[in-house]
């Protein structure tokens, strides 16, 4: 796919991948201590019903860490079944509403916590990784 130019960066070196599973390890770890459920998992995987912050590793060169909301699955599920019903995008159900605003708060909790704990964050590129936070390292 790269004649068409979409291919993927490159792979972090192994050192920089090691240096995000740290700070992957960190950035979980003040989440539990805030009282946030949060785990650690791959982006590859998919969490499936398991709700709470996951954090993962984002092994492309400008990749990073990353950090995203999962609902109980019943909530995701709602919004999804409105969404195959077909829904008029200027008078979106409340099921979607609802599974956005969930997004939208956890997504604030997460940066404020995060921030607080002395982490470098911001909102990730949503194109590419949706509502997740992407933590950069600690501040200085």
């Amino acid at each position: 796919m790269s004649e068409y130019g979409f291919g993927l960066s490159p792979k972090a070196p192994p050192d920089v991948i090691a240096q995000r599973e740290g700070l992957a390890g960190e950035a979980c770890r003040a989440l539990v201590r805030a009282g946030i459920p949060a785990y650690r998992g791959n982006l590859d995987e998919d969490s499936g019903d398991r709700p709470g912050a996951r954090v993962r590793v984002d092994p492309l060169a400008d990749g990073g860490v990353l950090v995203d909301w999962n609902t109980q699955g019943e909530l995701a599920a709602a919004a999804v079944n409105s969404l195959e019903r077909g829904v008029d995008p200027a008078r979106l159900p409340q099921e979607i509403r609802h599974y956005e605003a969930v997004q939208t708060c956890m997504r604030g909790a997460v940066l404020g916590i995060l921030a607080s704990a002395g982490f470098q964050v911001e909102e990730a590129d949503a194109h590419s990784f949706g509502s997740a936070v992407r933590v950069q390292g600690f501040t200085l």
